[in-house]
């Protein structure tokens, strides 16, 4: 499964938001040396209830927009 996801880092708390193939993810990680997109990894992994190794950032890297796939 892919879907979109704009990514705030250094936000107050951490959180998911959204639905269909457009979230929203608020980590309190900087956007540094891959914090923020650790984080959000963490973040939708357990948001899904899936392992963090399921969880891949196909594009987007280096940018606030990420898309995101969840390996079954």
């Amino acid at each position: 499964m892919r879907f979109f996801v704009r990514v705030k880092p250094n936000a107050k708390e951490e959180k998911v938001t959204g639905e269909g193939t457009n979230f929203t993810v608020a980590v309190k990680a900087p956007p540094r040396e891959g914090k923020a997109n650790t984080a959000v990894i963490a973040a939708l992994a357990a948001h899904f209830n899936v392992p963090k190794s399921q969880v891949n950032i196909v594009a987007g890297h280096v940018a606030r927009h990420k898309v995101i796939e969840i390996s079954p």
